[in-house]
């Protein structure tokens, strides 16, 4: 069956899962919005929202050297408890984290994280862009603001799509990793380094 835009929005807005996610119960439960989110809780990924804010003090750091040592990655990835970091699940989660990073090159972890002068800088281009193209007022909001959404999917971390399935968000791998250890996961830092480049 069909699913809509706006009953996987409505799905959204009640777990906090992301989109893929949200469809697939959606097609499972036949539609039913209330079915669909026992289907998320049953699965382990409803509740993974609801771990973000718990102390996470353990975790890894994994490192991924690229094209011959010209590009690398560090990332610190935490979770609350030494035996959650030393699963495989983790472990590979962490490792596969550097290596998209080093393909992607975000600028930060979310857009929280992005200093507010680029984020204005951003707004001002797209702004402009469609003022002269002789877009409405309204219509200009709306421009910016879908701009913005592909500007964050782009250089955000949590907002990119997973190099190695782009149908889910490196968001949607860590409320999945969630689900399976029971605990929070957060990306605390990362740094990438490429041959040449100068540092700030």
């Amino acid at each position: 069956m069909k699913i809509s835009t706006k009953q996987v929005k409505e799905l959204r807005e009640k777990t906090g899962v992301g989109i893929i996610y949200c469809k697939n119960a959606l097609q499972e439960s036949g539609g039913d919005i209330n079915k669909a989110v026992d289907i998320l809780r049953k699965k382990g990924v409803a509740k993974a929202q609801k771990r973000e804010g718990r102390i996470t003090s353990e975790g890894q750091i994994q490192s991924y050297v690229h094209m011959g040592g010209k590009i690398g990655v560090l990332v610190e990835v935490n979770c609350e408890t030494d035996f959650s970091a030393k699963t495989e699940d983790f472990t590979n989660f962490t490792k596969n984290l550097a290596m998209h990073i080093t393909a992607t090159n975000p600028i930060a972890i979310s857009p929280e994280n992005l200093p507010p002068e680029i984020v204005e800088r951003e707004k001002e281009i797209y702004s402009d862009q469609a003022i002269h193209s002789g877009k409405g007022e309204k219509v200009v909001e709306k421009i910016v603001e879908g701009k913005l959404r592909k500007f964050f999917s782009e250089s955000c971390l949590l907002n990119q799509a997973y190099i190695k399935d782009p149908n889910i968000t490196i968001q949607d791998l860590i409320n999945e990793l969630r689900a399976k250890t029971g605990e929070n996961i957060v990306i605390k830092r990362f740094v990438r380094f490429q041959l040449g480049e100068t540092g700030d």
